[in-house]
C-alpha cells in the first residue's frame, strides 16, 4: 500500500499525536462555542483526499516541505470557506511535520464530540443496502435499547447471506445467516 493509497482510505486508529492534537482542538473548540461549527467542517475536510489525489499527496508525501505543505492547505481551507480554527489547527499540524496525521486527529475528534453529546455509534452489517424504512426500524429499536441517541452507519457484507450483524461499542450481536449455518457446522460436528 503507497502513501496516497493510505491516506485515502479511512482512518481506523489513530497516533497518539493526533490524539494529542485532537483533544486540544476539541477543547479550544468547546472554550470558543465553536464545536459543533469545527466539527462540520472537520467531517467535510476529511473527505476531501478522497475525492482529490492532489491533496492526498500532499498530506502523505515527504516530497513538501512544511511551508509547501501549510500553503497548499491553507489555501485548501480557504477555498473550501471552513473555519479559521480549523484552518489554524490544520495549518500547525502541518508545520509540526504532522500531516499525515490530520485525518486520525479527525476521527478522535468525531469521537470526542460524540461522547460529548452522549451520542452512541452503532454499525450494522447487512448482506444487501437497507431501506430506509429498515434503517429507521434499526435506529429507533437501537435508541430505546441503549437509553439515548445513536447514529448508526451501515455496511454491506455479501457473505453474510442474510440477517445482520450488530456492533455497538465493543458488543457484537451476530444474528447473520452466515453466523447460524456455522454455528450448526460445529454442533453437527460434535454431534
Amino acid at each position: 500500500m503507497d502513501d496516497g493509497t493510505l491516506a485515502a482510505s479511512k482512518v481506523t486508529q489513530a497516533s497518539e499525536a493526533a490524539r494529542r492534537y485532537a483533544s486540544a482542538l476539541f477543547d479550544l473548540a468547546q472554550d470558543k462555542g465553536e464545536l459543533a461549527e469545527v466539527h462540520k467542517d472537520f467531517q467535510a475536510f476529511a473527505k476531501l483526499p478522497q475525492q482529490s489525489k492532489d491533496l492526498t499527496t500532499l498530506l502523505s508525501s515527504p516530497a513538501f516541505s512544511a511551508d509547501e505543505k501549510v500553503a497548499g492547505l491553507s489555501e485548501v481551507m480557504k477555498k473550501a470557506g471552513f473555519s479559521g480554527l480549523l484552518a489554524n489547527f490544520v495549518g500547525v499540524m502541518a508545520r509540526n511535520g504532522r500531516s499525515q496525521d490530520i485525518l486520525g486527529a479527525q476521527v478522535v475528534f468525531d469521537e470526542l464530540y460524540a461522547k460529548q453529546r452522549g451520542v452512541k455509534r452503532a454499525v450494522v452489517r447487512t448482506a444487501k443496502e437497507m431501506s430506509g424504512a429498515e434503517r429507521q426500524r434499526i435506529e429507533s429499536i437501537l435508541a430505546k435499547a441503549v437509553g439515548g441517541e445513536v447514529e448508526l452507519s451501515s455496511e454491506v457484507d455479501p457473505s453474510l447471506i442474510g440477517g445482520i450483524q450488530l456492533r455497538i461499542g465493543s458488543q457484537l450481536v451476530d444474528a447473520s445467516l452466515a453466523a447460524k449455518l456455522d454455528r450448526m457446522n460445529t454442533a453437527m460436528k460434535g454431534a
